[in-house]
């Protein structure tokens, strides 16, 4: 079974338990190691770990939105996917791969696994 995520940490930022579980589990199965993250304080420290691969943020937080984390992921060039129910985000979450809410977490994978390759 190839797991296409093997080796990578991916640091998930999502405010709604139900749908931040079934993007954890999509990403471990494809072999990553998640860091989860459900508030922006929390976010902003998790963004400093230096093995981290790449990362899929909700953009509206309950205590902010993302930008704050999308500058620093793109201060330190690691790609990020924003999975959010917005039609349009600006400023540094511009720089992310956008995916529209809902989409089955496979989506999700697929979209991390295309930014690490382009990498």
């Amino acid at each position: 079974m190839e797991l296409p995520l093997a080796g990578r940490s991916i640091l998930v930022v999502e405010d709604n338990p139900i749908i931040a579980m079934d993007v954890v589990q999509g990403l471990r199965d494809a072999g990553a190691s998640v860091s989860e993250a459900r508030a922006l304080s929390d976010a902003l420290c998790k963004v400093e770990c230096p093995t981290l691969s790449a990362a899929v943020l909700d953009h509206g937080l309950n205590d902010g939105d993302a930008s704050q984390i999308c500058e620093r992921l793109n201060q330190r060039s690691i790609p990020f996917v924003i999975y959010s129910g917005y039609d349009y985000v600006e400023g540094p979450c511009s720089e992310g791969e956008h995916v529209r809410k809902p989409v089955p977490p496979s989506v999700l994978v697929q979209a991390v696994v295309d930014l690490l390759r382009e990498q």
